[in-house]
């Protein structure tokens, strides 16, 4: 699985398309990935003929990020990349120490990262949340999942995980009842916990902060129970902290070498030295994220001391004295009684004599 039982949030670096066609420049979006510290690099995989039919139409974010494409088939079949280059990219980031990760959109896609490359995580994006004869592919290498729930309902999701969940399992012919029936056992879940990841997402490139709901994570866990994360299409930065601070354990975010190549993707995407930025600050974020149990730290212990009233003598106080709303007080005097216990000394006799400020310490047992 793509993430562990530590508190590190797993970072991809989505490198996507904006390698726009060129391996070498592919190349180097796995360098600048490993060099600004992200954890994975992403590509894409597909064969345009096996994604799209010739009129597909372009996305709104398409049309606008890259007009210089007349359809998208014209868009995709620019942005493929064969075998032998998956097969160097996967060597390069190898050798500079960074997972390999892809998103296949077709099933000979699946097929070239699962039984040519060994790949045992696979990304599956938010258009394919629906596509169930690829998602029971998937599942039916056995392979990790990581998905993004991009344009999708509660409803959907829970679907496309009865599919993964009785990829998993196998055995019986598919169908919804039997997908329904794996999500719904125990078995089902327990495997869906081990091997899926889920992320939220809004797909539209770049997203409006407005859009972006990142209280939909926790929606996500309260209903699913499956490790979460996000999916970053916003511009610059402070969403992807803000994510890692609620808790996603995964971060994936675009990166492009220059905001300003043509292609869909890069105007949504960060260039290096901000990926870096980003990077250091979900880091900075981590260790501010604690177990969630509420109790006072080690350091807090000597402020405690300090900064915390007990109750004193507000005047002479003889043995035999009631102690009253008069003669009591509270202030910080680096221990003695809490002021909780203020009440339970009133109406009571002081069994020992005090001097104004001196501590109050009495019995209170029965």
């Amino acid at each position: 699985m793509l993430t562990d039982k530590s508190s590190r949030v797993q970072i991809i670096c989505e490198a996507g398309v904006n390698h726009n066609g060129s391996l070498a420049r592919a190349l180097d979006l796995v360098d600048a990935a490993a060099e600004a510290g992200a954890d994975v690099v992403k590509f894409q995989t597909f064969k345009a003929e096996n994604l799209v039919t010739a009129a597909a139409p372009k996305a709104a974010y398409q049309d606008r990020n890259a007009p210089e494409y007349r359809s998208q088939y014209e868009m995709l079949k620019a942005l493929e990349l064969d075998l032998p280059a998956h097969r160097a990219l996967k060597e390069r980031a190898d050798a500079r120490r960074i997972q390999f990760l892809s998103t296949p959109f077709d099933s000979a896609s699946v097929r070239l990262l699962t039984s040519e490359m060994g790949m045992k995580v696979l990304k599956v994006s938010s258009g394919d949340l629906t596509n169930a004869p690829l998602l029971l592919q998937m599942a039916q290498t056995g392979v990790d999942l990581i998905l993004s729930t991009g344009m999708a309902t509660l409803e959907e999701i829970e679907d496309a995980l009865g599919v993964i969940a009785f990829g998993y399992l196998g055995g019986g012919s598919p169908g919804p009842g039997v997908f329904r029936a794996a999500l719904g056992s125990a078995a089902g879940r327990d495997i869906l916990a081990r091997k899926v990841v889920l992320l939220h997402c809004t797909s539209d490139y770049p997203a409006r902060l407005e859009d972006v709901n990142l209280r939909a994570m926790d929606t996500l866990v309260q209903h699913f129970g499956l490790p979460i994360g996000y999916s970053d299409h916003t511009e610059g930065i402070p969403i992807s902290i803000a994510a890692a601070a609620r808790g996603a354990r995964v971060i994936e975010k675009h990166m492009t070498l220059d905001r300003n190549l043509p292609g869909p993707d890069h105007k949504a995407s960060l260039e290096p030295a901000e990926f870096a930025a980003m990077v250091a600050g979900i880091r900075a974020v981590e260790p501010a994220l604690g177990d969630g149990k509420k109790a006072p730290t080690k350091a807090e212990m000597s402020t405690r001391q300090v900064a915390r009233k007990a109750i004193v003598a507000a005047a002479d106080i003889a043995v035999g004295t009631v102690f009253s709303e008069h003669n009591l007080v509270t202030k910080r005097a680096g221990g003695g009684m809490a002021p909780m216990l203020f009440w339970n000394l009133l109406g009571r006799p002081a069994t020992r004599a005090y001097r104004p400020d001196d501590l109050v310490l009495e019995a209170l047992d029965g």
